[in-house]
C-alpha cells in the first residue's frame, strides 16, 4: 500500500478530530476529513444503537468518499436514567443544543439522584468501512460517576460533568495526552489500530 494512502475520518466534531490525529498516528494512512474531501452531505444518525449508527456512517461516506472511512458514535449510559442518553447523547436537549445546555439539562434530570446512584459509562462505538463493503467494528467503553456540577475547561461534550474516582478528576480536567490513554474513544481506536493495521497489508 502507499504510504499516501487516505483514511476519511468521518466527523465534523474538531474535538473528535484532534483526538484521532493522535490516536491515529503512525499509521501508513494519510488522515483526511470530510471538509477537506468536499463532502457536505450529513448521515442522519437515525440507528437505535450506537452499533448502527457508527455502521450507517462509516459505509455512506466510504461509497461518497471512494476511501476507507472511520467513523465512530459515542454515547454517555447514565444507569440512573436506564441507560438514556446513550445513542441520542448528541441530541438530548435538543437538536441544536451546545454542550453546556446538553449538561445541564442532564445534571437537571439526575438533581435528586445521590452519588452512589450516578453510575455512567461512556462508550464508544468505530466502523471501518471500505469502498467495497467490507466492515470492521470495535469498541471501548469508560466507566465513571456523574457528578454535581461542571468542571474543567478541556475536551467537549459532557466530559465536563464526568467525573472519573480512580483519577479524582473530571474528563474535561484531563490534558489530551491524560483523555488518550483511558477514554472510550481511545480503547476503541487502540482496537481499530490493528483492523487498519490488517487492511494496509492487503490493500
Amino acid at each position: 500500500m502507499s504510504k499516501t494512502a487516505q483514511l476519511l475520518v468521518a466527523t465534523n466534531n474538531k474535538g473528535k478530530l484532534r483526538e484521532y490525529a493522535e490516536l491515529l498516528k503512525g499509521l501508513p494512512f494519510e488522515l483526511t476529513t470530510l471538509s477537506e474531501q468536499g463532502i457536505t452531505e450529513e448521515v442522519e444518525e437515525s440507528g437505535s444503537s450506537l452499533e448502527q449508527n457508527a455502521v450507517r456512517k462509516a459505509t455512506a461516506y466510504a461509497s461518497l468518499s471512494g476511501l476507507t472511512t472511520l467513523a465512530d458514535d459515542s454515547g454517555l449510559e447514565v444507569d440512573a436514567l436506564g441507560g438514556e442518553p446513550g445513542p441520542l447523547s448528541r441530541r438530548y436537549a435538543g437538536e441544536n443544543a451546545s454542550d453546556k445546555e446538553r449538561n445541564d439539562f442532564l445534571l437537571a434530570k439526575l438533581r435528586d439522584v445521590p452519588r452512589e446512584q450516578r453510575t455512567a459509562r461512556f462508550r464508544c462505538v468505530i466502523a471501518v468501512a471500505t469502498p467495497g463493503g467490507g466492515i470492521a467494528m470495535s469498541e471501548g467503553v469508560c466507566e465513571g460517576i456523574i457528578a454535581f456540577a461542571a468542571k474543567g475547561e478541556g475536551g467537549f461534550g459532557y466530559d465536563p460533568i464526568f467525573y472519573l474516582p480512580e483519577l479524582d478528576k473530571h474528563m474535561a480536567e484531563l490534558s489530551l495526552a491524560e483523555k488518550n490513554r483511558i477514554s472510550h474513544r481511545a480503547q476503541a481506536a487502540q482496537q481499530a489500530r490493528h483492523i487498519l493495521e490488517r487492511l494496509s497489508r492487503i490493500q
